[in-house]
């Protein structure tokens, strides 16, 4: 879940086993003054898939956040 110090969860994001594969809901609390939530229902191998994707970009934004400094 996405906090800063002092504020509301801006977001979550969570995943449950179903029989299909895995339900992955995303929830906004206010999105143009209303709550939101989407709801996925992914098979095993594109859940897998989603979750490198959110890993790699996860990675790369941390990357870019906290640059290596030069040796």
């Amino acid at each position: 879940m996405a906090e800063q110090p002092g504020r509301e969860p801006s977001w979550s994001l969570q995943a449950s086993a179903v029989r299909e594969g895995v339900r992955l809901e995303l929830t906004l609390p206010d999105l143009a003054g209303q709550p939101v939530t989407a709801a996925l229902i992914l098979e095993r191998a594109e859940a897998r898939a989603f979750a490198r994707a959110l890993l790699a970009a996860a990675g790369d934004a941390t990357e870019r956040t906290f640059p290596r400094p030069e040796v």
